[in-house]
This record gives C-alpha cells, structure tokens and sequence, in this order.
C-alpha cells in the first residue's frame, strides 16, 4: 500500500440544533483501530450524559492495506445514524479517521429521514472543520542501537525529516514513523552508517 489517501488534517469539533436535539460532531485522524477505539472510548466517557454517541470510522491497516469500516446506531432507529455517518466518509473516500456525534435529546422526535439529514450534517460539518488533506501511507520502524551511534542515527532521522521519539536506556531506542516508500531507503541508510550495528524491527 503505497498510494496517496485522503484524511483530515487536525482534530475538530462542530455542534448544531435542530428541534431542540443537540447534535455535537467530533472527528479525528488515527493511524491504527487502536487510536480509533481509544478516541471512540474517549468522547464516550466525556459524554456520558448524552443520549446517544454514534461512532463511526475508516481505518486502512498498514501491514495488510485492509481498510476497516464500523459503524454503530447506539441505540438510535436501525439504520438512521451510523450508517448516514459512515456513508459521509465513504461518500468523499476519506481514511484513517474516527468520527462520534454525540446526541443530546430535545424531545421532540425527528423520525428516521430527520435523523439522517442530521447525522450527516454532523460528520459533514466536523470533516469540513477539520479540513481534508492528502496522506502518504505510513509504517512504524523500531531502531534500537548503542549510546555511541545514537547520535549518528538520530541525526539522519532529523535529515530525512520523519517524525520519532528516543528513549535512552541502556540502549537508545527510536520509534519512527517513516512513510511507506521511503522506509526502505532508510532502513539501508541506518544500517551503513552504523556498520549493521543497528537493530531494526
């Protein structure tokens, strides 16, 4: 999986009324069903008072390149929140994204097709929030070497401008995220500068 995708640029928040329901959209991009579930669990927890929190996400795995949908009613009428909400991030092929809309009953009933129109909005309005951008898949490489080639390896990371963090213990660790196309290239750059002294998982 090597192909550009397109996916939000930055956490986002949007809330609007209609007939007194509260509908709250909150979206963020993920890296992995982990982050998804984990931000899902999250706006569930923080709204636990609301009457519904409809998730929805599209999550490609980067070892399989399989794209995982979900998508959940909470107890709305079948078919008249999750679905709508996966359907927006379907509809413009977004990726590695988790939504939840939170719900806050104004009671007055909104039928199915109200729900719907509503959900929707919801995501809509959050994606556009957020803004859309294109990504280049990712991996995570693990870097394990000596304090004396830390600095050699740390140094080319910085070079090729990927995003790490480094854990000095016995041995320095380095967990990179290195976009798909270049990790190869990296991974032969490590191991000539440090003379295959590097592990790298």
């Amino acid at each position: 999986m090597t192909d550009a995708y397109h996916t939000i640029a930055e956490p986002a928040t949007t809330a609007f009324v209609v007939r007194g329901s509260e509908f709250i959209g909150h979206v963020r991009p993920v890296e992995d069903l982990e982050a998804a579930e984990a931000f899902i669990s999250s706006v569930e927890a923080e709204y636990d008072d609301a009457t519904h929190n409809v998730p929805a996400y599209r999550v490609r795995t980067d070892a399989e390149g399989i794209l995982r949908e979900y998508s959940s009613d909470d107890g709305e009428p079948t078919g008249s929140a999750g679905k709508p909400a996966l359907n927006v991030l379907t509809q413009r092929d977004l990726e590695n994204l988790a939504v939840v809309v939170t719900r806050y009953y104004g009671g007055t009933n909104l039928g199915v097709g109200g729900l719907v129109r509503a959900y929707s909005r919801a995501v809509k309005e959050a994606v556009d929030a957020a803004g859309v951008i294109e990504e280049h898949p990712h991996e995570r490489l693990e870097i394990t070497v000596a304090y004396d080639d830390s600095g050699t390896v740390r140094s080319i990371l910085e070079s090729e401008g990927v995003a790490f963090e480094a854990d000095y213990e016995a041995v320095v660790t380095f967990d990179v995220r290195v976009p798909v196309a270049a990790a190869d290239a990296l991974r032969d750059r490590i191991r000539s500068a440090t003379s295959d002294r590097a592990t790298l998982e």
